[in-house]
């Protein structure tokens, strides 16, 4: 449960960090945070983490992902980093990660965040890449209505949410959005990973992206990484150490 105390905890074990950055450069401080959600998801995923952010003086904004193609999703994404002043850290869950390495070129973007997330180099194509990994399970769960893809309900509690309390993880299977079957062709033409400080959160549980992908992606971007004993869902399951490396990536908060 989510308490005033645990609150301040969690901001204080934050503020003690250091200043780090992926690449060696002192991290910008930042006041502004955008996070973006990935598929079987909307933005109320982050609601957890968000209360964090926000106990520790930050402007939050979680950005409403359309699910439709790539250039929309990022659209979406670039349209509420203009509304930001000053830098921001821009953080993505899942399959918005690759939003974040399109997007995150923008000038005022500080520093990336990506917490279980596709993390592909400029025209990589990334089903070849997670195609070198043993296949998660949870893509056997991915059902189509006509163009529109979800995650079966078995699937959401087994293999995407499972470290989650059941009555919890049903909710979040009532409130995920579908995404379009377009979606999955998108390639990113930047990869803002390779100019801006990078951090990395790999979920050791995760049934949904392989870890061991993660972890390669990861460290191929030279990013500040860490470890979560967590399903897929890290956000939720785990948001204080979520909530901590943004923290960082902002700059000491």
């Amino acid at each position: 449960m989510l308490t005033r105390r645990s609150l301040v905890l969690g901001v204080s074990a934050a503020a003690t960090l250091p200043l780090v950055t992926a690449r060696g450069a002192e991290v910008p401080r930042a006041r502004n945070v955008v996070l973006v959600h990935g598929l079987f998801a909307d933005g109320s995923c982050w609601s957890e983490v968000i209360a964090y952010l926000q106990a520790a003086g930050l402007n939050v904004t979680s950005v409403q992902n359309p699910l439709t193609t790539l250039d929309d999703a990022v659209a979406a994404t670039q349209q509420v980093l203009a509304r930001q002043d000053g830098p921001t850290v821009l953080v993505g869950h899942s399959f918005s990660g690759m939003i974040v390495t399109q997007a995150g070129i923008a000038p005022n973007v500080s520093a990336l965040v990506y917490v279980a997330a596709r993390a592909p180099d400029a025209n990589e194509d990334y089903t070849e890449l997670a195609r070198r990994y043993p296949t998660p399970p949870a893509s056997a769960g991915i059902v189509f209505d006509g163009e529109w893809g979800s995650l079966s309900e078995k699937a959401f509690l087994r293999d995407f949410a499972q470290d989650l309390p059941t009555a919890r993880a049903r909710v979040l299977f009532a409130e995920q959005q579908p995404f379009n079957r377009a979606l999955l062709r998108g390639k990113v033409t930047q990869a803002a990973w390779r100019t801006k400080p990078s951090f990395y959160a790999v979920s050791t549980e995760d049934r949904t992206i392989n870890p061991d992908l993660e972890r390669f992606m990861a460290k191929r971007m030279n990013a500040v990484t860490i470890e979560v004993e967590a399903s897929h869902v890290s956000l939720i399951s785990q948001p204080r150490q979520i909530a901590d490396l943004i923290l960082r990536a902002a700059g000491g908060q």
